[in-house]
């Protein structure tokens, strides 16, 4: 038998978790999804000062054991953003998420990543890789912490589309 206290208690846990809260995550769920449209939009232009702007100045990049800031990281991207920009490369980059945690100003967020770069010299390539990153809301979103964990392959990128997670 549920004393009238533990029902008190459940039910503003049950109000916090299905009320306004979980508009709120949709809310800001939302607003990331515009964060990684953007992303992929400033890869597709090659517009590497867009790209840039979605770190935060502090983040830090970690591809498998290896960690660096995010400045490192950019420097050694930039001249692929360059050969899209001018059009020797045709680039492209899609995620997908198993795994989505946010509240109103921070967000974690794991999934694959489907990177495709195309060059008139070659038949391009495509990558898939495992990835975690932590975002916050600092005049917009963040991004703090991206997290390259390893390849991944296509018939898990498949998966995750069919498990509801559409491409953004």
């Amino acid at each position: 038998m549920v004393r009238s206290g533990s029902r008190f208690i459940l039910g503003v846990a049950l109000a916090l978790l299905l009320g306004p809260g979980a508009q709120l995550s949709a809310q800001v769920t939302a607003e990331l999804d515009a964060f990684w449209d953007e992303v992929s939009r400033s890869v597709e232009s090659g517009d590497f000062d867009r790209y840039s702007a979605t770190y935060h100045p502090d983040a830090v990049v970690i591809f498998g054991d290896a960690t660096q800031p995010i400045s490192a990281a950019l420097a050694g991207w930039e001249a692929g953003f360059d050969d899209t920009r001018t059009g020797l490369v045709v680039a492209s980059v899609q995620f997908r998420f198993s795994e989505r945690r946010n509240d109103d100003t921070t967000a974690h967020e794991t999934g694959i990543f489907r990177y495709e770069a195309v060059s008139p010299a070659d038949d391009g390539s495509v990558q898939y890789i495992h990835f975690e990153a932590l975002l916050v809301k600092r005049d917009g979103w963040k991004m703090m912490m991206e997290f390259q964990r390893g390849p991944a392959s296509a018939a898990e990128w498949a998966a995750l589309e069919q498990s509801g997670s559409p491409p953004r």
